[in-house]
């Protein structure tokens, strides 16, 4: 890399000229002063970071020490809790409080719905989530097994009119007529700022007609109709003159729903941005984003397309006003965690800049240009989700972080909205002081299953085996801890103010499955929960209109609130006495998840992708997943439950099986043509026979390593 010297940084000169050329411009930030005060703080703010990681350390040791001294000894939970008070791992709680946010964006304060998670260094995907503010439901129910039987990619009369009855029956659920059945409806239109629809020459009204917000074209012959239940809008397209318009009695030929209404722009999990080249990829799209003219030129199937951001939607309203609906969803971008470094930048002590300020400084400057044209945030927010926050004392660092850059770049105070990822033990059990650091801030929590696991294996590593993956899920800890997230998000006022969300759904073929299930996140009073596409947004939203998650969450405030000591029940198997063909497939599943994901992510770059696990169906892999599955057979080696060789046979054996799942991927490195010279196999089993040492469990410093390597190579 080309470094620059500037205010006693060396600066990779690709990043220098793209925040001097591009992302300064336009904001009224002085670039010579950005720099300077960058500086100051930067090195202000270092070894605070430094420290805390260190701080990391020292409790992990701690915990593994106070479990060594009792081996052989029967547990007592009484004890570890009053021990896990003594080293500042669990913080007495202080008195009760408010969040006291301001100028929060509806779709964050106010609206429930599905959430897109997409990695930032892909244009095209990250366009296709922002402009999944909309989506065909047709084309969703068609396109997906929600409807059973074969799936066409031409027309199907059969099929289309099973995706038309699927519909037809949300709607008498949802928005019922006062009489007629909407399967039975041959005409709508609009009278005396009422909708009617007929049924030859019945006519029939909406039951509640303060569900018809608005229409397109004429009162008579509507083009489209607009429709709202629980904050959700629905637009009804009538068009006689299209192939499915044309077959239907009505003419309806597609109905939109109101679908991803926020997207995480992901910097983090989902990328594998190791050096200036690929940070400064990254902080273009969100620019492009924040700016509204970022475009993706792409060929598909022979054909060229382009993607851009999709325009606002203008509708007459029923009393003859207009109605602009936003067009896309709301943007957040989640930063790196506090843990990563990035040569793109040397300090002083010629140590690399902490990667989170990088992040925390880069994308509220470029957050700055869409204050000027709010395609984005109306309320002059930014929405930065920090991930990876170990306890109150970090999250107070982001705070300090985040109230340095508003000084530096000239934004209002609080204008920097900050979302806690729960996904470490010490956040959870201390989730209520860590939301009193950011308490003016606080826009977003939410629970994260498979981070979270990798921690509490990680954190536990010395107190015995783990149990089976699978069974993780119906342990007494997780049921804790997703209630507790809840109960504690209620009870600092987030319900009307902030997300409480859930986790990812991560079989993207698997729809129909989703609708069966998912719909326990609202349920669960999260009024957000993230989705793998568009498409499963667009499904995921018609939870939202079966419940009303802010009435939900009134009801959950009256229930017992989940308890710290349950969540602290540490997953350990009592006699592991499995059998070597169970303990073999549970170590071939992790094996090839950990292959699957790695080889992508080292060998091409591709930090988040669809990955065939043993049974080939496509699991949604990002680090979370690798996570947990590395630290599961590390603590199973530890704990003497497989061996050494065990393992790599097994790796071996699935290495081979990873690379049959690629191999009509052009791009695609083979790991069994020579196992000695593959740095992706070499990567995968570090994360294994290395888990214990890794900070955290975490696999960034392992990958990125690999993945410098492998850059080198190409």
């Amino acid at each position: 890399m080309k470094m620059i010297e500037k205010n006693g940084l060396k600066i990779s000169s690709t990043l220098f000229e793209f925040i001097n050329n591009e992302a300064i411009p336009g904001t009224n930030v002085n670039s010579d002063k950005f720099w300077s005060n960058f500086s100051e703080i930067v090195h202000e703010l270092a070894p605070i970071n430094k420290n805390l990681i260190k701080n990391r350390e020292s409790i992990q040791k701690k915990i593994d020490d106070w479990h060594k001294s009792k081996k052989g000894s029967e547990f007592n939970k009484n004890e570890y809790l009053s021990f896990l008070k003594s080293i500042d791992y669990l913080i007495e709680e202080k008195n009760n409080f408010y969040i006291e946010t301001l100028n929060v964006d509806e779709e964050i304060s106010s609206i429930a719905g599905p959430q897109l998670v997409v990695p930032v260094d892909n244009a095209r995907y990250a366009l296709n989530a922002a402009n999944a503010r909309w989506g065909s439901l047709y084309d969703a129910l068609y396109g997906t097994d929600v409807i059973p039987g074969e799936k066409f990619k031409e027309y199907n009369k059969l099929r289309a009119s099973k995706v038309v009855d699927y519909v037809r029956i949300f709607f008498n659920k949802n928005f019922p007529l006062s009489k007629l059945n909407w399967k039975e409806i041959t005409k709508i239109g609009i009278e005396n700022e009422k909708l009617f629809v007929k049924k030859g020459s019945n006519q029939d009204y909406l039951k509640n007609n303060n569900q018809f917000i608005g229409f397109n074209g004429d009162k008579n012959n509507p083009k489209s109709i607009l429709l709202k239940n629980n904050n959700l809008h629905i637009e009804i397209i009538i068009d006689p003159n299209s192939v499915v318009g044309k077959n239907d009695q009505a003419s309806i030929s597609d109905v939109v729903v109101e679908s991803a209404l926020s997207t995480i722009i992901d910097n983090e999990d989902s990328v594998a941005a190791v050096d200036s080249e690929d940070k400064v990829k990254c902080y273009r799209n969100w620019l492009g984003l924040m700016k509204g003219d970022l475009v993706a030129n792409f060929e598909k199937n022979g054909k060229k397309f382009t993607r851009k951001l999709n325009p606002d939607r203008i509708y007459t309203s029923k009393e003859g006003k207009k109605i602009i609906l936003h067009g896309r969803a709301l943007l957040l971008n989640r930063n790196v965690g506090h843990l990563m470094t990035n040569p793109s930048i040397i300090l002083r002590d010629g140590s690399e800049i902490p990667e989170g300020i990088l992040d925390g400084f880069v994308s509220n400057l470029c957050a700055l240009h869409d204050f000027k044209n709010k395609k984005n945030s109306r309320t002059g927010s930014t929405y930065i989700v920090k991930p990876k926050m170990h306890g109150p004392k970090e999250v107070a660092f982001t705070d300090k972080l985040f109230e340095k850059i508003e000084e530096v770049l000239g934004m209002k105070k609080y204008s920097i909205k900050v979302g806690i990822m729960d996904e470490e033990r010490r956040t959870t059990v201390n989730l209520k002081e860590c939301i009193r650091q950011v308490k003016n801030r606080i826009v977003f929590i939410n629970t994260g299953f498979l981070d979270r696991t990798g921690d509490e294996m990680h954190t536990s590593f010395e107190a015995g085996p783990m149990i089976f993956k699978g069974d993780m899920k119906k342990s007494k800890w997780l049921n804790a801890y997703e209630n507790w997230n809840v109960d504690v998000g209620l009870e600092c006022g987030f319900s009307g103010k902030a997300q409480i969300g859930k986790g990812m759904w991560a079989m993207p073929d698997q729809m129909g499955n989703m609708m069966k299930q998912k719909i326990g996140h609202p349920k669960s009073g999260a009024n957000c929960a993230w989705v793998p596409s568009p498409t499963a947004a667009t499904l995921h939203s018609l939870h939202y209109h079966e419940i009303n998650v802010f009435e939900e969450q009134k009801k959950i405030k009256s229930r017992v609130k989940a308890q710290v000591k349950d969540i602290l029940e540490i997953p350990t198997a009592d006699r592991p006495n499995w059998s070597l063909e169970n303990i073999n497939r549970e170590l071939e599943n992790n094996a090839q998840g950990i292959l699957g994901y790695v080889v992508r992510w080292v060998d091409q770059g591709v930090g988040c992708s669809k990955v065939p696990d043993v049974n080939n169906i496509g699991l949604m892999e990002d680090r979370a997943t690798l996570r947990i599955s590395s630290q599961h057979i590390a603590n199973w080696l530890f704990h003497g439950i497989c061996k050494e060789e065990q393992v790599k046979s097994i790796m071996k054996k699935m290495a081979k099986i990873v690379d049959e799942q690629n191999k009509d991927d052009p791009n695609y490195k083979k790991m069994s043509d020579n196992f000695e010279k593959s740095i992706a196999f070499s990567a995968a089993c570090d994360l294994v026979f290395k888990g214990r040492v890794q900070p955290s469990g975490y696999t960034e410093p392992l990958l990125h390593q690999k993945r410098l390597e492998a850059k080198k190579l190409n």
